[in-house]
């Protein structure tokens, strides 16, 4: 990037700013996620971002310091948003019984975000001890952890152990002092911390590994054959299955199994698929399920799994269908798909695995 770009967009020239912005645009939605957790979220605040930046170029600094700028103006209305906004999403209603939860959680608001929206990782490496590798600072285990954070403390461990920002530059972002951020970073840090799992070590940055990807592959047979004893025994002692926006939480392999065996009686012989995906940069799929007496299935969420060594630590089923088209993934499927299959982009277009759907 040139000062002449910028200079040109500070003119009014609508093509240089939009080459200026795009350089951006994915690393500042994605840290806008960070912030507020939610998908639809972040491609609300990316566009006042850029609508901001634009009305007000003139007052930007030269262009090595434009990328500060622009995350200056994408923390300030993501903070905006979280002063403004109920952040609790209507609780659907289950199709049937669930059994009794472990425990309820508050943040029900969460989305997955699609591993084809990731930017090219180059955030600048941060100096501090805390600081957070690229995959990890994407998966969702730290996404809800930041969650939990008062909203200018999540900013703050984004930006200053995430993004590698200096104490000065996130405080002014932030319009307070050193000392403030400084405090507020390591209350911060000590939660995210308390809620951090086993660390997996070694894994790509961008995408699941090899080996959560075939994990993924056992998991999903043993889902799609009903075979509940097959899904537990691929799962930590201290595994959980969560279910955005239901704020309902099984902890456990008593209660997961509990609610799995609730699941397949309401189910029925109705027919199902999974279409392979990546979320998070964790193993992911989309999930159908079929009409009653018919041989196409609805588009019925997300399935996302936490991986820590070579068994799966949590199962995320975000339940809301509207999901699907952010994954390239379609809203119904015909049974002539198999029960496994790519989504496009997730990976190799080849079929893992055909039989018969049982009816």
């Amino acid at each position: 990037m040139s000062e002449a770009m910028l200079d040109r967009a500070r003119a009014g020239d609508e093509q240089a700013f939009r080459e200026l912005s795009d350089l951006y645009r994915k690393e500042l939605q994605l840290h806008c996620y960070r912030i507020l957790g939610s998908l639809a979220d972040a491609e609300d605040m990316l566009q006042e971002t850029l609508l901001a930046a634009w009305r007000h170029l003139p007052d930007a600094a030269g262009a090595d310091s434009l990328r500060a700028w622009l995350y200056r103006i994408a923390t300030n209305r993501c903070l905006n948003a979280l002063r403004a906004k109920r952040r609790r999403p209507p609780e659907p209603t289950p199709p049937f019984d669930p059994t009794e939860p472990s425990r309820r959680t508050e943040i029900t608001w969460l989305e997955p975000y699609p591993d084809a929206m990731l930017p090219a990782i180059h955030e600048t490496a941060p100096g501090p001890e805390d600081a957070y590798d690229a995959r990890e600072a994407v998966q969702l285990a730290f996404i809800a952890s930041l969650q939990r954070l008062p909203p200018r403390q999540c900013a703050i461990v984004v930006l200053r152990d995430v993004l590698g920002f200096s104490l000065a530059e996130v405080a002014d972002m932030l319009g307070t002092t050193d000392t403030a951020v400084k405090g507020a970073l390591q209350r911060a840090r000590a939660t995210v911390k308390r809620d951090a799992p086993p660390d997996p070590g070694g894994l790509s940055a961008t995408s699941a590994s090899a080996s959560e990807r075939e994990l993924g592959r056992r998991f999903a047979e043993a889902f799609l054959d009903d075979d509940i004893d097959a899904v537990i025994a691929l799962l930590t002692d201290s595994a959980w299955l969560a279910m955005p926006p239901a704020p309902h939480e099984y902890h456990g392999a008593a209660a997961i199994t509990g609610f799995l065996r609730a699941y397949l009686s309401w189910r029925g012989q109705r027919g199902h698929r999974l279409v392979r995906t990546g979320a998070n940069t964790q193993p992911a799929f989309g999930y159908y399920i079929a009409r009653p007496d018919e041989d196409t299935a609805d588009a019925s969420g997300i399935i996302v799994l936490t991986v820590v060594g070579d068994r799966i630590q949590g199962v995320t089923w975000f339940l809301d269908a509207d999901l699907h088209p952010r994954f390239d993934l379609p809203q119904t499927v015909t049974f002539d798909l198999p029960e496994i299959s790519w989504a496009p982009g997730a990976g190799a277009a080849r079929t893992i695995r055909r039989r018969r759907c049982r009816r």
